[in-house]
């Protein structure tokens, strides 16, 4: 039975990241109306979900919720093909969609989204995996009781740490924090060169969002003392023991620090940096990073192509190309131009 074998799920895995829409299928689609991207969509893999979804939901809510429905499935169908060998890794990976549920339903209780528009789209309600975050989002009615109905959780522990008059960004600071530092401690007990190459991912996006904390702070004027509570341990270029400088010296500390290192292109970041500063957007930053990260996903495709990262690599291409395709339809209903949908998508 091929069936859990390591080379036969990874080949399975760049078959499907093959499949996916590249560039140029993308920038056609960015210039369609939301009535043709439903077709489109539905052309693209995700007919089934679209069918599946059609009689109950329309425009840009049938396409949302066929994409997440597809993704959930996608995600689950992955990690039950994968072995014990390399499911761990896989596993490791893949957590980090609870929380991103977890912070979908505080999301919802925060701006009083009612449980019908997050089943219709968020978190599609035909989809039993949703169920349980839905009851959430139905029953509660702030934040702090949420956080208790979490409270078997993973995380549940460090949601209950968050006070009582704790905001939005409190919650998502503690489901970021505990999600890294789960992961960290996970990767340490796993051997192997996969594991480490995991490890610096993981830290390069903890880095990313450290310094998009950063500068974030310093826009807005938030202390730098403040600061330092927002920060995720774990990162290699702004490292815990960097912290104590960050607290005195805030965003000139940060950059100070990334220019003694030699792990970052700070011309590009600082060029990157110009720009956000003109248009007073960190849209810029967000931006480059993310291509940052993407080129690190790309080193997955061919390092270690007998292992578990072939298969993460195909899974986050796999969410990329849902959020991708989600920006595009949200993008389009809200009027928003092709040049502005290209910047963010291509």
């Amino acid at each position: 039975m091929m069936l859990g074998n390591t080379p036969y799920v990874v080949s399975r895995a760049k078959a499907r990241r093959q499949k996916l829409a590249d560039r140029a299928r993308l920038r056609q689609l960015i210039n369609q109306s939301v009535d043709q991207l439903t077709v489109a969509v539905g052309d693209i893999g995700y007919r089934t979900e679209i069918d599946l979804y059609a009689g109950k939901l329309s425009g840009g809510d049938l396409v949302e919720a066929a994409l997440t429905h597809n993704l959930e499935g996608e995600l689950t169908e992955m990690v039950n093909m994968a072995n014990r060998t390399i499911r761990p890794l896989i596993e490791i990976y893949t957590s980090r969609f609870e929380y991103q549920n977890a912070k979908a339903v505080f999301r919802a209780i925060h701006n009083e989204v009612s449980v019908e528009e997050v089943g219709n789209s968020i978190l599609p309600e035909i989809n039993d995996v949703n169920t349980p975050w839905l009851k959430v989002v139905e029953s509660c009615d702030d934040m702090k009781s949420a956080a208790a109905l979490m409270r078997r959780k993973s995380f549940g522990s460090a949601l209950a740490k968050v006070p009582e008059n704790g905001t939005l960004a409190d919650y998502e600071d503690a489901l970021d924090r505990h999600y890294y530092a789960a992961s960290q401690r996970a990767l340490l007990q796993s051997k192997g060169a996969p594991a480490r190459f995991l490890s610096r991912l993981f830290a390069a996006e903890i880095d990313h969002k450290n310094i998009v904390n950063i500068l974030e702070a310093s826009a807005v004027g938030i202390s730098n003392e403040q600061l330092v509570s927002l920060l995720i341990p774990g990162g290699r270029l702004v490292p815990k023991r960097a912290f104590s400088a960050i607290a005195t010296g805030g965003k000139d500390a940060m950059l100070d620090l990334l220019r003694a290192g030699d792990r970052f292109d700070n011309a590009a970041f600082e060029s990157v940096l110009e720009e956000a500063d003109a248009t007073r957007s960190l849209d810029p930053v967000v931006t480059w990073m993310k291509a940052r990260e993407y080129a690190m996903m790309q080193r997955m495709s061919y390092l270690h192509p007998v292992s578990a990262l072939p298969i993460i690599h195909y899974i986050a291409m796999k969410v990329q190309e849902v959020s991708d395709l989600r920006l595009i339809v949200r993008g389009r209903l809200a009027g928003l131009s092709a040049e502005v949908l290209e910047a963010h998508v291509l």
